[in-house]
């Protein structure tokens, strides 16, 4: 079955130096860009990884071994910031779909946007994300080459590049849709069913209580408002900005810290 679309949706996968969100950089990006009525474009980059001195950063052998990418494979390519704008280009006005992107691939993704002074906003409210291996664990759990062989009755050749995942996340997507009669052929609907909690953050450390209020997942106010937190105690507003927070989160926090001070105009930097 087709995907029923009303604008164009992104499909991409990373392989990365690392699962730490505010440390690891991306070394394979790719994007398989679906359109409403159209066939998709895709398109895979490799990126050299570098410091903020641009000197290049070593990939694992532990990171190699999953993804097969080495040094070597990449000292001559672009780095992120090179083709940074293009990307974002790529994915403004479009919504997102990955395998476990919700947790990993987007929180990396938005850091290293803001790394290099790229300004795109995942928590826009006008992108909206479909995770297939939460859709997959609600109705599965397994991993996605056991979701490509079970769904599509298909081995995955080359698991871990990012070009196979990606294009094996789009062919799972359909098959479920396919399967599942329940599993409504439309982006909403897919992003709110794969959606496992709803956070504010792309990182989950603001999530939402049973009447919808920002609420800390987190440290000693874990469960409490934020709003009313921060208009206790602004000095935690502080500690947080200056913490070992993703930019998206701070960002999100620094929305609620002007919330609590009622003042739309007050500078948060």
């Amino acid at each position: 079955m087709e995907l029923n679309l009303t604008k164009p949706l992104v499909f991409f996968d990373l392989e990365t130096t690392g699962v730490n969100i505010l440390e690891d950089r991306i070394v394979e990006m790719t994007i398989l860009k679906v359109y409403p009525g159209k066939e998709p474009i895709c398109k895979t980059f490799r990126f050299k990884p570098v410091d903020e001195f641009g000197n290049q950063i070593h990939i694992p052998e532990q990171a190699s071994e999953v993804h097969g990418i080495t040094d070597d494979d990449v000292k001559n390519e672009k780095t992120f910031a090179q083709r940074a704008t293009m990307i974002a280009e790529t994915l403004r006005g479009c919504d997102i779909a990955g395998y476990n992107s919700n947790r990993f691939d987007i929180p990396l993704l938005s850091e290293e946007f803001a790394r290099v002074g790229v300004d795109f906003d995942f928590n826009d409210g006008k992108i909206r994300f479909i995770d297939v291996q939460s859709i997959f664990y609600k109705k599965e759990p397994r991993t996605l080459s056991a979701a490509y062989a079970f769904y599509c009755k298909k081995n995955l050749e080359d698991a871990h590049s990012a070009e196979a995942d990606t294009r094996a996340t789009y062919e799972v997507l359909k098959a479920q849709i396919d399967r599942y009669p329940d599993l409504q052929n439309d982006v909403a609907s897919l992003a709110e069913f794969s959606c496992m909690r709803k956070t504010m953050d792309l990182a989950g450390r603001i999530g939402y209580d049973d009447k919808g209020t920002e609420i800390f997942t987190f440290g000693k106010y874990k469960d409490k408002s934020v709003v009313e937190i921060f208009k206790k105690e602004p000095s935690y507003f502080d500690w947080i900005k200056h913490g070992e927070f993703p930019s998206d989160t701070i960002r999100c926090f620094e929305r609620l810290f002007v919330k609590s001070r009622g003042d739309s105009n007050i500078n948060v930097k």
